[in-house]
């Protein structure tokens, strides 16, 4: 099983204080030299929640451009771009562009968005934002995988050749990731995707709740004509790392409440090795607090991971 590290991107804490750029990028280093395989950011807006007032967050596909200079062998996406905010055929060249940053390490990570406030304050379309995904996928992927793309939809169309080719012309193009367990856009993203993922709040943030949402990926599969081995399983797991120190969530969306991960290397190993029993083969760390030596602090897991 691969692990990676969800980098903070945003405000946070009572102080509504974002990590700077530089911080971000020793947090990724240090996972990097401490032997995660991926490295990932959120790609909202800003977030907004009742009790917590407005949060702002650095812009996503910029921040991953930089640490994909800044590291040498890590993979990188967002978990997930939120389709809707982007042309489909800007979103290609951007993929296009941070795959040849990285040398073919970019995760093209997509989402049709969830918060509404977001939609609203920048005058995108939430009702139909599932229907824009879709048709947006009929000139992302093509674009990606061929080169060029000749789609007019009700909601989105494309008539343009991607040049110049980045490092994965010809071989596919990188690869796409789904975050969505929803029918809609499992229909929509199954024929294509190399990666599903699922959020920490949708698993309850246990190995157990992953069974149910695994079960429903692999009807959706069958019927668009995939075989369900073939699209790797991915989730987000929220972990507390024992005796760091730094900026506690807080401030999170209620919803996303669940109980941590948290205990000795031993213990959180162990954990994430029921996840490996469940048939994923990816996880992405949301670590609390999030700070350079609660990253470093993670080695010690990776380690126990390596060994079996």
């Amino acid at each position: 099983m691969r692990l990676g590290i969800a980098l903070p991107i945003g405000e946070r804490g009572p102080e509504r204080k974002a990590a700077s750029y530089q911080q971000m990028r020793e947090m990724a280093v240090a996972a990097e030299e401490g032997g995660a395989n991926s490295i990932w950011v959120a790609d909202h807006l800003f977030y907004r929640f009742d009790d917590a007032g407005t949060r702002g967050l650095w812009e996503a596909m910029t921040i991953l451009a930089a640490l994909a200079d800044a590291t040498k062998r890590v993979e990188l996406g967002p978990l997930v771009m939120c389709v809707p905010f982007r042309n489909p055929g800007l979103i290609a060249w951007i993929a296009n562009t941070i795959d040849e940053v990285s040398a073919g390490r970019f995760v093209v990570g997509l989402g049709s968005g969830w918060s509404e406030d977001e939609f609203r304050a920048f005058d995108f379309q939430f009702d139909r934002r599932v229907s824009y995904f879709a048709e947006s996928l009929e000139v992302i992927v093509p674009l990606l995988r061929n080169g060029e793309a000749n789609f007019e939809g009700q909601f989105v169309k494309g008539t343009a050749e991607l040049r110049p080719p980045g490092p994965r012309a010809g071989k596919g193009g990188p690869p796409i990731l789904i975050g969505s367990s929803g029918p809609r856009m499992l229909e929509a993203t199954l024929p294509y995707v190399a990666a599903w993922n699922a959020w920490y709040a949708d698993t309850g943030n246990r190995p157990e709740g992953v069974p149910r949402l695994r079960a429903i990926v692999d009807e959706s599969a069958v019927a668009v004509g995939r075989d369900p081995a073939e699209i790797e399983r991915t989730v987000a797991v929220q972990v507390r790392i024992e005796g760091s120190t730094g900026r506690i969530m807080g401030d999170q969306d209620p919803r996303m409440a669940v109980p941590p991960l948290e205990g000795s290397p031993e213990v959180i190993a162990e954990a994430l090795r029921a996840y490996a029993r469940e048939r994923i083969g990816h996880v992405q760390l949301v670590v609390d607090p999030i700070t350079e030596a609660s990253v470093a602090a993670l080695a010690p897991v990776l380690e126990l991971l390596d060994r079996g």
